[in-house]
């Protein structure tokens, strides 16, 4: 069960590349390593949190207004988160701005409370949480680097080298037009394309496999 989820979450039922959820914040916040890492460590905490109370209330909630009742705890969470922020981190609240607190209707979130919560434990809802909060993660931050680096020839502003980042070369060199909405889209199609050309191959490679034994 654990690698099943483990491999789901990160690979082969990745919420943004195979999934394709929540797409307008990653195309918007994925303009720096600090933004992606900050917002997908809260949709890391909350969708994990969302789970686990959703699995625990989930045959006590009748089933006509159970959306109503995964979006009031999954708001609950995101006020939460977004209050701690604003007190922790209050740089990492201002950069991310309404993009935060919006995280209450991602559909990343919903979407696993309906389709897996609901319908599991508590142990494994948590754990889907973790890995698909995680395959968020790591496409957030791929994205952050090619966008940071290509666009100003540095990335980890914030986060790295003692918050200065990693410069590469001058900044004047940089592809400005990455930054932009344009260079989000580029981006994660490219993203897209290449995990969808992977899963091809992989399943290629299983059949052949098959037809040979």
């Amino acid at each position: 069960m654990i690698k099943k989820l483990f491999r789901e979450g990160l690979v082969t039922r990745n919420p943004v590349l195979v999934q394709l959820l929540g797409l307008c914040s990653v195309m918007a916040i994925t303009t720096s390593l600090f933004n992606g890492v900050g917002m997908g460590v809260s949709v890391l905490v909350i969708l994990t949190l969302s789970n686990i109370v959703i699995a625990m209330l989930r045959k006590i909630i009748p089933s006509k207004i159970r959306i109503a009742a995964f979006i009031v705890v999954i708001a609950g969470f995101v006020t939460i988160v977004d209050l701690i922020v604003q007190a922790f981190v209050p740089d990492l609240s201002a950069s991310l701005g309404v993009f935060l607190p919006l995280i209450v209707v991602n559909c990343i979130i919903l979407g696993r409370a309906e389709a897996f919560a609901s319908k599991n434990s508590v142990a494994a809802s948590a754990l889907d949480g973790v890995f698909q909060g995680v395959g968020y993660i790591w496409v957030l931050v791929v994205m952050c680097v090619i966008r940071e680096f290509l666009g100003s020839g540095s990335f980890g502003s914030g986060i790295l080298n003692a918050g200065a980042g990693i410069r590469l070369f001058p900044a004047e060199y940089g592809a400005l037009l990455i930054v932009l909405p344009f260079g989000g889209f580029l981006t994660l199609g490219a993203l897209i394309a290449f995990m969808q050309w992977a899963l091809r191959k992989s399943e290629e490679k299983k059949k052949n496999e098959e037809v040979e034994k």
